[in-house]
């Protein structure tokens, strides 16, 4: 069996502007992230005729991709499965990230399966731009809805990254970031409300493409503070890091009702309370996960105010290998 792990990622810093078109309407946009010790693992086994997909105690069974692309445990796989031809084979799926927890999951476990694809049924290996490009469009015909590209880039890469919109394609460039240092600095807290990302996303993309002003300056804004953060980041500058992810939370949170929750406000009051620097809810908000970052020696204490507020404290460091293939 071919085995594939890529990992999760935080998002620091412009969320959303990786979605086609929105990155080329604001000069300054770009998506700062880091790759994060939460694994997605894929193992690929051909069989001789079906499909199975097994995922904890889930199994879907199915006599054709198009069929197992109609089972919702399993419909990721089946669309990948179908528009790319497959034959028979048997996939164990495996995640350390909560499930809606706005830590790209799915987006890395559809990396992983294309590598996985690569390596079992010898095709050829996708260079990383083509291989983000593909996994966003086989999310969005499961969707039918648009997706982004900076769960993708994490996932195949590791390390922290800027990705930027450029007409032509977006730009990555791996920030030079001291990535044990950063970990002693974040926290990673699971709130206990799953979300769907893509439907927060649609409606902030609708608004910014119907050039709502309101929408437009919060973007403005957005992108601002990701810009800020990245040589922030680089510099080691890591309570800057956290006062600009509070500033971009400041701006995203007002995009469009029901991307802040009680819960994550609370969960940030928390953490501040407790001496944090800054945070921001990871993804698309409305629930999922909150990144943190606070001085290394009140580390344990944001911890256990965010556990009394009702989080969970991942393990969750930054990590900076990228994805992995072995093979029984």
């Amino acid at each position: 069996m071919t085995t594939v792990r890529a990992w999760c990622r935080v998002d620091l810093a412009g969320g959303t502007l990786d979605i086609w078109p929105l990155g080329l309407l604001h000069r300054q946009a770009r998506t700062v992230n880091v790759a994060v010790g939460l694994a997605v693992t894929v193992g690929l086994q051909p069989r001789t005729s079906g499909y199975r997909v097994r995922q904890g105690e889930s199994v879907v069974e199915a006599a054709s991709a198009g069929e197992l692309a109609r089972q919702p445990e399993a419909a990721l796989i089946g669309v990948a499965a179908e528009a790319l031809d497959l034959p028979p084979f048997e996939a164990v799926l495996a995640s350390e990230s909560p499930r809606g927890g706005g830590l790209g999951g799915s987006s890395a476990m559809t990396v992983a399966f294309l590598a996985a694809v690569e390596a079992a049924f010898d095709r050829p290996r996708l260079q990383p731009n083509e291989q983000v490009a593909l996994a966003r469009d086989l999310e969005a015909r499961l969707m039918g809805l648009p997706t982004g590209v900076q769960d993708h880039y994490p996932a195949l890469l590791g390390g922290a990254l800027e990705i930027r919109q450029a007409p032509g394609g977006e730009r990555v460039r791996r920030l030079e970031v001291d990535l044990a240092g950063l970990a002693a600095s974040l926290l990673v807290v699971y709130s206990g409300q799953s979300h769907f990302s893509a439907g927060n996303n649609w409606q902030v993309v609708r608004r910014r493409l119907e050039a709502e002003p309101e929408v437009t300056a919060h973007f403005e804004g957005i992108a601002a503070a990701a810009a800020e953060l990245a040589p922030a980041l680089e510099a080691g500058d890591l309570p800057r890091v956290g006062e600009l992810m509070s500033r971009e939370w400041s701006h995203r949170r007002c995009l469009a009702e029901g991307i802040s929750t009680p819960v994550l406000e609370e969960l940030l009051r928390a953490a501040t309370g407790a001496g944090a620097w800054g945070g921001k809810a990871c993804g698309a908000g409305g629930g999922g996960c909150l990144a943190i970052l606070g001085p290394p020696e009140r580390r344990n204490a944001i911890a256990a105010a965010l556990e009394g507020a009702g989080g969970k404290v991942l393990a969750a460091p930054p990590v900076g290998s990228g994805l992995a293939i072995t093979a029984d």
